[in-house]
């Protein structure tokens, strides 16, 4: 890759990050190129000249921060490779760090904008639900058929108990949350995790 080539795919991941940023801040109604612009540190044509226009900019923006919200979701994830000996601990762990995750500002804001546009912008609800919770999903699904073989948790279909601990997780922060308009605080979010695992492994604990 030359360092032109480079150096514009650096600009355009600069302008999507500011464009998130400022949608976030504004809502998309209220947003404006021109601020994005400045966020991003480039001329407005610049803008224009990578995304065409508000629209676009938009799905964009949005399908960038569903890929960072889901890299991190499976950098998470990727932690019950190595469970060790006690996989309450495990679970616990990465159940807790997901939740953090979940209640970050990144994952709040993906969410208000998603769901603030489904009418104008239907698909992007398809679009951040594949890159996010479809993909740590099927990641946990994995680590969930690992641990059954290994005689850990009762034979399972792994796909419907990753869906089960997923949802535990998720279920409740959505209501404590207020769906992403209210932020949860740390004890609720270590009870919320706590709780999922207890109950998961109720259910599945070999």
């Amino acid at each position: 890759m030359t360092t032109a080539s480079r150096g514009r795919i650096d600009k355009r991941q600069s302008i999507l990050t500011a464009a998130f940023t400022v949608f976030a801040r504004r809502g998309y109604a209220e947003a404006c190129v021109k601020e994005i612009a400045e966020e991003a540190g480039v001329a407005k044509p610049t803008v224009y000249n990578h995304l065409n226009d508000k629209e676009n900019l938009f799905r964009h923006a949005i399908e960038a921060a569903a890929d960072e919200v889901m890299a991190a979701n499976l950098e998470v994830v990727e932690r019950l490779r190595e469970p060790g000996d006690d996989l309450r601990a495990a679970l616990e762990d990465v159940a807790h760090r997901l939740v953090q995750l979940c209640c970050g500002e990144r994952s709040r804001s993906l969410r208000r904008l998603t769901y603030g546009q489904v009418a104008r912008f239907p698909e992007l609800i398809e679009l951040v639900q594949t890159r996010t919770a479809d993909k740590v999903g099927e990641a946990l699904a994995d680590r969930l058929a690992r641990f059954s073989l290994a005689g850990h948790l009762r034979p399972c279909d792994p796909s419907t108990a990753s869906e089960h601990l997923l949802s535990l997780l998720t279920g409740p922060l959505e209501t404590r949350s207020r769906l992403g308009t209210r932020k949860v605080p740390a004890p609720e979010m270590r009870a919320v995790s706590d709780a999922a695992v207890d109950t998961f492994l109720r259910a599945y604990a070999a």
